[in-house]
């Protein structure tokens, strides 16, 4: 077991938004190439559907990436095969193809699922009727399945039994997800999306959940036990602790001991102190994702209101939160409107103790531009924001 590392708050939150590229820039090439080393770093991207804005894995590449576009994502996915789509953390992402055979034991034991063996008795025949079709037609979607005689065509979630098998098999890993024409899913059998270098080698169990455990490190540079979902992945840390790979970080002011990866600790403390850059954030961003990891490291109580009530939420529908040199500093609501291509700030909340000088004005105006400009917006209206003077001192409308 290593000796313990002392660090200030302040190292310590420069160490989880540095390793999260939202430090010091990272140096990556431009085009695709940098943004398949974002999602290489970052370990997985989540996909989600909001388009208030841009999706919710568009804006967590650009945020890192400046110059990405959302096409260069669809180019990685089905062209260049270096990303794939899988369940992450555990939600929906886009997955480093790098990462492919560490995904396997999920993907395996998927096919032993109770839902796979129920839907197997309840529709024999079909699971293996849809890999035939999709093996003889090539990449299909939903779409190109009929309804069976007697069932009528919903709705995406009425789950017609050509779509459940989809989802089976994707989860199963025989299908994997081709390309997105319109975010919308086409499924091809893996062995024709796979390039050959991948390793298909399956891991144990023991090796897999090492490789999370590590992989979680190495993206999220500090973390406390309780940040891990699953408990044997808590039993390898402190295995890894145990053995010297992994040293406990005592940070001031902080109760929970947390833990980090020597060489990522070293790397990011390395990097130099904070810049003090603004990045606007998604609700779904890696960095935003971890509730309690906020509030323990950045005293910052952020909860995505999307799926609250309208009555009942604070800050609005899709809350974004703002990172200002090491410190969370506030959320904006807000739409694209792109018709108009105006990009609408409903409400821009900054917390209490939050000071507004020149620096952090000129910085938010920034970002406000060019977050506008990557939604397709032309021009920034700032309807009300907290305090009220930060309107005024912002300028209602703002050019992109």
């Amino acid at each position: 077991m290593s000796a313990p590392v002392s660090l200030s708050l302040s190292e310590a939150r420069w160490v989880a938004l540095q390793t999260q590229g939202l430090g010091r820039p990272w140096r990556l090439p431009a085009g695709k190439e940098g943004a398949a080393q974002v999602i290489e770093r970052l370990g997985f991207v989540q996909i989600d559907t909001i388009a208030v804005i841009e999706r919710a894995h568009h804006h967590t590449f650009w945020v890192r990436r400046p110059d990405y576009r959302p096409a260069m994502l669809e180019t990685l996915l089905a062209e260049d095969r270096r990303v794939f789509e899988y369940w992450a953390a555990p939600a929906a992402a886009y997955v480093p193809m790098c990462d492919y055979r560490w995904y396997l034991p999920r993907m395996l034991a998927s096919r032993q699922s109770n839902w796979r063996s129920n839907f197997e008795k309840k529709h024999p025949g079909l699971l293996r009727a849809v890999l035939q079709r999709i093996e003889q037609e090539g990449p299909l979607g939903t779409s190109d399945f009929e309804a069976p005689p007697g069932t009528k065509r919903g709705k995406w979630w009425d789950w017609k039994p050509a779509k459940e098998a989809l989802e089976l098999l994707y989860n199963g890993g025989e299908l994997m997800i081709s390309s997105r024409p319109k975010f919308q899913r086409r499924y091809d059998l893996a062995e024709r999306i796979l390039p050959q270098h991948i390793d298909r080698r399956v891991p144990t169990l023991e090796e897999a959940r090492a490789f999370a455990v590590r992989r979680y490190l190495t993206s999220h540079g500090i973390v406390a036990e309780r940040d891990f979902r699953v408990p044997a992945h808590r039993a390898v840390l402190k295995e890894l602790v145990a053995a010297g790979a992994v040293v406990t970080v005592q940070i001031e002011g902080v109760a929970t001991p947390h833990y980090a990866l020597p060489a990522s600790l070293k790397a990011a403390l390395r990097s130099g102190s904070t810049q003090r850059s603004l990045h606007i954030l998604s609700p779904f961003d890696s960095m935003a994702g971890n509730r309690h990891r906020l509030r323990r490291l950045f005293n910052f109580d952020y909860t995505i209101e999307c799926y609250v009530p309208g009555p009942k939420r604070k800050y609005g529908y899709f809350c974004l939160p703002i990172v200002w040199g090491d410190r969370f500093i506030g959320r904006l609501d807000s739409k694209a409107e792109r018709a108009e291509k105006r990009y609408v700030v409903h409400q821009l909340y900054l917390e209490p103790d939050v000071v507004v000088d020149e620096a952090l004005l000129t910085a938010l105006r920034t970002r406000l531009q060019d977050f506008a400009a990557f939604n397709g917006c032309d021009h920034v209206e700032v309807r009300a924001t907290s305090p009220r003077s930060l309107r005024k001192a912002l300028g209602g409308r703002i050019l992109a």
